[in-house]
C-alpha cells in the first residue's frame, strides 16, 4: 500500500509512544513524514528529537502548535508573543515544513469576539517577522465553532484566508478536515486557497456520530460521516501536492490500542477511503 505521501501526526499515537519510538515506528512502517507536538519535544528535549528525527530520516510536515495569541492584559499578550517566537525556533531547528497556528479563543471573562480576533491579526503580525527571518511559514488553523470560545476564534477558512491577504507572505493554512467538511463555502474557500497558493498542510480523521467528546473523539478515517474522497478532490484540484496528515485524538478507542496497529489502520484507510 502507498505511503510516500501520507505524515503522522504524532498525537495520533501520543499516548502510546514518545518521539523517538513514535517516528521510528513511523518509518518502520514505511511513513517517512510526520508532525510533532511541543510537549513531545519537551519530553526528550529539542536536541534529542532532532536527532531522532535525523535518525529515522522523516520529514517534518508540520509543528504543533503555535498561537494562543488573545489575553486579558498586556503582559499575557506579550507572552504568547515569546512562546511563539520559541516555538518558531524549534520549528526551524526541526526542520520543519510549517508551524501550525491555533490562535486562541476569548479572553478569560470577555465576551468580545471581535476584539479577541483583532488580538489574533496583532500577534501573527508581530512574530511574523521573526518567522520570515528563520524561513518558517506560518500555516493558521481554523477550527470548529464548537471551539471558538476556548481555542480558536478563527472558525472558517474564508477566515483564516482573509487573515493571509492581511498579512501578507509567510502564511497560509493548515486545512483539517474535522473542523472544515461542514462548511457550505469550503469548496470555493479551497479553490481560493490553492489559487493563492496557500494551502501549507491538509489534514485529515472523521467526524463520529455521535461525538462523545469534543476534544477527544475523532474517528479514524471511514469510520464517520466525513465525505473524504469528495474533500480530498477539492483539495487536488486547487493544485496541492503535499503530503496528507492524519491527525486522531482518540481517548477512549486509538489511544488504548497498540501503536503499530494504529499505524497499519492508518495506512490502510489513507488507501482505501481517502
Amino acid at each position: 500500500m502507498r505511503t510516500d505521501n501520507l505524515s503522522i501526526n504524532l498525537a495520533t499515537v501520543r499516548q502510546q509512544w514518545n518521539l523517538r519510538e513514535a517516528v521510528e515506528a513511523c518509518a518502520r512502517h514505511g511513513i517517512m513524514a510526520v508532525d510533532p507536538w511541543r510537549d513531545q519535544v519537551a519530553a526528550i528535549g529539542l536536541d534529542e528529537s532532532v536527532r531522532a528525527i535525523k535518525d529515522a530520516g522523516v520529514r517534518v510536515t508540520g509543528y504543533c502548535r503555535g498561537g494562543m495569541f488573545p489575553a486579558p492584559d498586556a503582559a499575557g499578550r506579550q507572552a504568547a508573543l515569546d512562546d511563539n517566537k520559541r516555538a518558531i525556533d524549534e520549528a526551524a531547528a526541526l526542520g520543519s515544513e510549517c508551524l501550525v497556528l491555533v490562535v486562541g479563543g476569548l479572553p478569560k471573562a470577555s465576551r468580545d469576539m471581535a476584539e479577541a480576533r483583532k488580538m489574533v491579526a496583532d500577534g501573527i503580525a508581530a512574530v511574523l517577522p521573526h518567522a520570515r527571518a528563520c524561513k518558517m511559514p506560518l500555516a493558521i488553523e481554523p477550527l470548529h465553532p464548537m471551539y471558538a470560545a476556548d481555542r480558536a476564534c478563527v472558525n472558517t477558512l474564508g477566515q483564516a484566508l482573509d487573515l493571509c491577504d492581511l498579512l501578507g507572505e509567510g502564511t497560509g493554512v493548515a486545512i483539517d478536515t474535522y473542523h472544515v467538511w461542514w462548511d457550505p463555502d469550503l469548496a470555493a474557500q479551497i479553490a481560493r486557497a490553492g489559487k493563492a497558493k496557500r494551502i501549507l498542510g491538509y489534514h485529515i480523521c472523521d467526524w463520529l456520530v455521535p461525538t462523545k467528546d469534543m476534544l477527544l473523539d475523532r474517528g479514524m478515517m471511514g469510520d464517520g460521516v466525513i465525505d473524504l474522497p469528495r474533500v480530498r478532490g477539492m483539495i487536488e484540484k486547487a493544485g496541492y501536492t503535499g503530503h496528507t496528515e492524519v491527525e486522531i485524538f482518540s481517548a477512549a478507542d486509538w489511544w488504548k490500542r497498540p501503536g503499530d496497529e494504529v499505524l497499519r489502520t492508518c495506512i490502510e484507510r489513507f488507501n482505501s477511503v481517502c
